[in-house]
C-alpha cells in the first residue's frame, strides 16, 4: 500500500505579529503627517537628485564632441536655462513620485492588516 501523507489545513493562521502591531500604531499615528506634498517633496529630494546629478554631470562632462560643438555654436540660446529647467523638473517628479508610491505602499499594507486585525477578533469572539 503507498504511503498518503496526511494533510492538515489550519484555517487559523491570522495572528498579528509583534512588529505588525508596532507598524499599525507608527501609521496610524503618521500616515495624516507623511501624505503631505511638502513633506514628501522634502523627503523625497535625496531620491530624486540620484536621478539628475547623473545627467547634469553627464551633459557638463563634454565626452560626446558633436553635442559639446553644437552647444558652443547655440550658446546664446537658451539652451542651459532649459536644461536646469528640465533638471527640477525631473527631480520635483521622482522626489514627489516616489514619496508617494511608498505612502500607498504603507497604505495597502495598514489596511491589509486592519483587516487581519478585524477577522482575528471576530474569530476569537467567536471561539468564546
Amino acid at each position: 500500500m503507498a504511503y498518503k501523507p496526511k494533510l492538515y489545513f489550519c484555517t487559523n493562521i491570522i495572528m498579528l505579529t509583534e512588529r505588525d502591531r508596532q507598524f499599525l500604531a507608527y501609521w496610524k499615528e503618521h500616515r495624516d503627517r507623511e501624505k503631505k506634498l511638502f513633506r514628501q517633496l522634502l523627503f523625497g529630494l535625496p531620491i530624486g537628485l540620484l536621478f539628475v546629478i547623473p545627467i547634469l554631470i553627464n551633459f557638463s562632462s563634454g565626452w560626446d564632441k558633436r553635442a559639446t560643438m553644437w552647444a558652443r555654436g547655440h550658446a546664446d540660446d537658451s539652451s542651459g536655462t532649459v536644461l536646469v529647467v528640465a533638471a527640477l523638473i525631473i527631480l520635483v517628479f521622482i522626489a514627489i513620485f516616489s514619496k508617494k508610491h511608498r505612502w500607498e505602499m504603507n497604505e495597502q499594507a495598514y489596511r491589509e492588516l486592519l483587516a487581519k486585525q478585524e477577522k482575528e477578533a471576530g474569530e476569537a469572539a467567536k471561539d468564546f
